[in-house]
């Protein structure tokens, strides 16, 4: 699954939000810095060009949909980043959440508790 910038990134919670969309359904999501219209679109089909979206093709238009399930996105994203940055420990990256008190110590319980009831 190759890496996506920060905007390709965008584009897809749009997609996988609306499921299916053309490029103005898109533009009319983005809220904050919106690419001109061409740009949106190029960047969409890069998008498909990565194997993310797919498209149906309605005369000279495209309605674009999401080939990857946000859910396995969020393995491989999750995945890479606590190998890259929690040298591949899960405990160092909830201890990381804990010192930066992005997590209590209620929730720490409740993952305990899942983890506990999944044997």
């Amino acid at each position: 699954m190759q890496k996506l910038t920060n905007k390709e990134e965008e584009i897809m919670h749009i997609l996988w939000k609306l499921k299916k969309a053309f490029v103005k359904d898109v533009l009319a999501e983005i809220t904050e810095e919106a690419p001109h219209y061409n740009t949106l679109s190029t960047i969409i089909r890069n998008l498909e060009d990565k194997g993310y979206v797919g498209h149906d093709a309605y005369g000279n238009t495209h309605q674009y949909y999401p080939i990857i399930a946000l859910e396995d996105y969020r393995k491989a994203f999750m995945s890479t980043a606590i190998e890259n940055y929690f040298n591949n420990s899960y405990k160092n990256m909830v201890s990381f959440f804990a010192e930066e008190d992005k997590i209590s110590a209620e929730e720490l319980r409740e993952i305990l508790e899942l983890i506990e009831n999944r044997k």
